[in-house]
């Protein structure tokens, strides 16, 4: 088994969609840690709705290339992702794998570690609550430096969703 770090958005009906995603992962790998989940500003143009977003660690048996294409985007379509140009627009989830072990990949259907970790707040919280010794493969940079450099003050925790999620993917484990 190898651990894996998946980042979780949404923000169509997202207290659904968000808690549909982490069973349906579930389903398909070991879910160990759920971070805070966090309600989000959307980046981009134009208004959309916020988003709730959270970093979820997993054990999986997948190279990451089958994670990404063969769970992670069918969970996607299973909650009615539609992709289209507009890498901005609301979407039902979004789910993307952020870290895997100590893998350094860039290719063109993924790069490890994300480098969306450097600038997003909610990945490097969430990052350095489930890991909080992590450094980044390939960079040397500790997840705790990399938090500390990025501002925190628009994330929004939603600690009683967070139980409640966190409660549920526990029990789920052990059925």
């Amino acid at each position: 088994m190898v651990r894996a770090f998946v980042s979780v958005g949404s923000n169509i009906d997202p207290e659904q969609n968000v808690r549909s995603a982490l069973h349906l992962l579930g389903e398909q790998a070991v879910v160990r840690a759920v971070s805070t989940v966090y309600v989000t500003e959307p980046i981009g143009p134009g208004s959309q709705p916020s988003f709730y977003n959270c970093v979820v660690e997993i054990e999986t048996v997948l190279p990451p290339l089958d994670l990404k294409s063969r769970l992670l985007r069918r969970v996607e379509t299973s909650l009615g992702r539609v992709r289209t140009a507009d890498r901005y627009a609301p979407r039902t989830i979004d789910l993307d794998l952020i870290l895997y072990n100590d893998a350094v990949l860039q290719s063109d259907e993924l790069t490890l570690p994300d480098p969306d970790i450097l600038e997003r707040p909610f990945l490097a919280a969430g990052l350095r609550e489930l890991a909080p010794g992590l450094v980044l493969p390939g960079s040397g940079v500790s997840i705790e430096a990399v938090a500390a450099r990025l501002p925190d003050e628009a994330l929004k925790p939603l600690e009683h969703y967070t139980e409640q999620i966190r409660k549920e993917i526990l029990h789920d484990r052990t059925k």
